[in-house]
């Protein structure tokens, strides 16, 4: 099975998860189970250590995908979260399958976050979460080429969230800025961007076609009530805030929810704008088909004034080496 496929159920009872994200000799919560001729069968028991030896054998076997309860799901994703850091160092660790594991835990934490928003511990983990993000795609131009190849397709809010946080620090590392601090603020705003959206009813969220003039007013308030979830909490850096409130907003005073400017955006904003911008045009969904990376960026040069022109060209410098011939 490929390391890069994205997280499944099986049937109602298994999580597959990858064999990468167990640390040797680590303390497990869960059991684990492989699949032989279409069953699940238990492989190693949470009171069992998993050895190096234990690894190798499954490797010689190519096995690189095991099983967890679906009821252990929880305890996985806390304890994959905190061997995160220790896993996307690990020279042992193929770098495509870092990138799967980091993709994998990175939508699973902000299912956690849309489904809870104002709990604080998922704030803090969403804060640890982007600093191992960080020091991924700081590694080097191929951590972010390996994560580009397994984002999502298919528009969901929470892949979406993932996908704009990637393309956010990463767009920021191309234009220069290398200040973790700096790189830090913008990818908890980038992550947290859409966290607004928690307060929209499914029915206009996953409606199969256009929304209506209505729909639309309402969706249009999710950067506003994205500010008034977090306002209140100690673990949001003040700067995050304004990618939250300010993502949809275009230079040239066509955006929401208050129609700025560019030079009245902040420069977080402006990045983030575009990496929302373009995931959104080129994932999938039920009413809009996806569009290829350079026409979408052809589209956005296009529309002049609403984004920041360095910051765009910086993004299709970034997209491919070749890309400003093209638009």
């Amino acid at each position: 099975m490929a390391a890069t496929e994205a997280p499944f159920l099986v049937g109602e009872a298994y999580q597959a998860i990858f064999l990468d994200s167990i640390r040797v000799d680590s303390i497990l919560e869960f059991d684990l189970y492989i699949k032989v001729n279409n069953r699940f069968v238990l492989y190693r028991s949470a009171d069992l250590p998993f050895t190096e030896a234990t690894r190798q054998k499954l490797i010689d076997n190519h096995v690189d995908r095991l099983y967890i309860s679906s009821e252990c799901k929880e305890k996985y994703q806390k304890y994959i979260e905190q061997n995160l850091g220790k896993i996307l160092t690990d020279p042992k660790v193929k770098e495509d399958k870092k990138a799967g594991i980091l993709y994998e835990t990175s939508t699973n934490l902000v299912k956690d976050v849309l489904s809870n928003p104002t709990y604080g511990e998922n704030i803090r983990r969403s804060k640890d979460l982007v600093s191992n993000t960080i020091n991924y795609i700081l590694s080097g131009r191929e951590a972010f080429l390996n994560l580009l190849k397994i984002t999502s397709f298919d528009y969901y809010t929470y892949t979406h969230s993932v996908n704009v946080s990637t393309f956010s620090v990463a767009l920021a590392q191309q234009m220069g800025f290398a200040d973790r601090g700096f790189l830090h603020e913008l990818g908890i705003g980038a992550l947290l961007h859409d966290i607004g959206k928690s307060k929209i009813s499914d029915r206009i969220l996953n409606k199969r076609s256009a929304l209506n003039p209505i729909e639309f007013e309402i969706m249009k308030k999710h950067p506003k009530w994205g500010v008034d979830i977090l306002t209140g909490s100690d673990d949001i850096p003040a700067a995050s805030f304004y990618p939250i409130l300010q993502h949809h907003e275009r230079g040239d005073r066509s955006g929401y929810p208050t129609g700025l400017t560019l030079d009245e955006m902040h420069t977080y904003s402006r990045i983030v704008a575009i990496a929302d911008s373009f995931d959104a045009m080129t994932t999938e969904r039920v009413y809009q088909k996806a569009m290829d990376t350079f026409p979408s960026l052809k589209i956005m040069f296009t529309l002049k004034g609403a984004y920041d022109d360095a910051a765009l060209r910086a993004f299709v410098e970034l997209m491919g080496p070749t890309g400003l011939v093209n638009i």
